[in-house]
């Protein structure tokens, strides 16, 4: 684990010490604040001077994305697995555009 990881960019994803990981979904250079959406969907906002002091690392998307996406399968088209890897979270939404 490092402290002071450095400045994150939005989709970057990164474990605490406890365990828990967390996805970056926003950055405002303007508050010095930084949007952290964690696995379960639950959303937090930190300030820039809190991110320098965190103890994280960076770490590869999860393959199961659906914790913070709250999709049951019966959301999903007929054929799609519930789980899925991907590289881009926004891969997905591309997917279904126009469907």
């Amino acid at each position: 684990m490092t402290t002071g990881i450095g400045f994150p960019d939005v989709g970057d994803w990164f474990r605490r010490v406890d365990g828990s990981t967390f996805e970056i979904v926003a950055v405002d250079e303007g508050d010095r604040t930084i949007e952290l959406q964690h696995f379960d969907g639950t959303l937090e906002e930190i300030e820039l001077t809190a991110w320098l002091e965190l103890t994280a690392e960076a770490i590869d998307p999860p393959e199961d994305w659906s914790g913070s996406m709250d999709v049951d399968e019966a959301d999903l088209p007929a054929g799609e697995e519930p789980r899925r890897e991907f590289g881009d979270p926004l891969d997905f939404v591309d997917d279904y555009e126009g469907s």
